[in-house]
């Protein structure tokens, strides 16, 4: 017991931080990024709006390519990347630029589905009146699928916090590292006791948050 917290006294800070860190960069790029593909998605695939088949079709099958992939795979693949843009891939900041590139993919499609819940009369209605597809998209589309994109925000979260743990694989920090480097290869296992109580409580506070965001945003 004194051995395992030596170990969470020492290493446990850093790595929440680097958690943090890889998470919230990945989040804000995957949902600005994500978000725009998902309405490009979401306008080339709606009559209401200069529809293009085959700009829906190649952007929809490059984001279905890197969604097939399974991160584990996605992450050893983009090793050789990383390692040019950043010299050393196995640190924080080589897994958030990974779990970025997972997130994007991820986060278009949940925003696709958003914007396709908003009722189609409420669009019509705004093309009748002739307003631009600049002022339906900040006007319309973004507040009416407002507390959708929240909730899909909270799960790419939480599905980025799970990414994070797989990064700890490589050995690029993070508490999948310390869980992975302490509680598994030297037998610490209250260290992995103690990291899965932590991602839980986490989680259940993001899903807590997110869900009272949602509902404040919700008419």
């Amino acid at each position: 017991m004194d051995s395992t917290t030596e170990i969470l006294q020492q290493y446990l800070p850093q790595a929440l931080w680097d958690t943090f860190k890889m998470v919230s960069i990945s989040t804000i790029i995957g949902v600005v990024l994500g978000g725009l593909v998902g309405l490009i998605l979401f306008l080339a695939n709606n009559a209401l709006f200069h529809k293009h088949e085959w700009l829906h079709k190649v952007v929809g099958f490059l984001v279905n390519a890197l969604r097939s992939l399974p991160f584990l795979i996605l992450l050893v693949t983009l090793l050789p990347l990383l390692a040019l843009l950043l010299g050393d891939p196995y640190t924080p900041m080589g897994g958030a630029v990974a779990l970025s590139i997972a997130a994007i993919p991820f986060f278009a499609r949940v925003a696709e589905s958003s914007f396709a819940e908003i009722d189609h009369g409420v669009l019509e209605a705004s093309v009748a009146q002739g307003a631009s597809t600049w002022l339906i998209i900040t006007n319309v589309i973004i507040p009416e699928s407002l507390p959708s994109l929240v909730r899909g925000i909270v799960l790419t979260i939480v599905s980025l916090l799970g990414y994070s743990a797989m990064v700890g694989t490589i050995g690029a920090g993070g508490i999948g590292d310390l869980a992975i480097q302490y509680g598994y290869n030297r037998y610490e296992t209250m260290v992995l006791v103690v990291v899965i109580i932590i991602l839980v409580i986490i989680v259940q506070i993001i899903q807590w948050l997110g869900d009272w965001i949602a509902r404040y945003f919700t008419k």
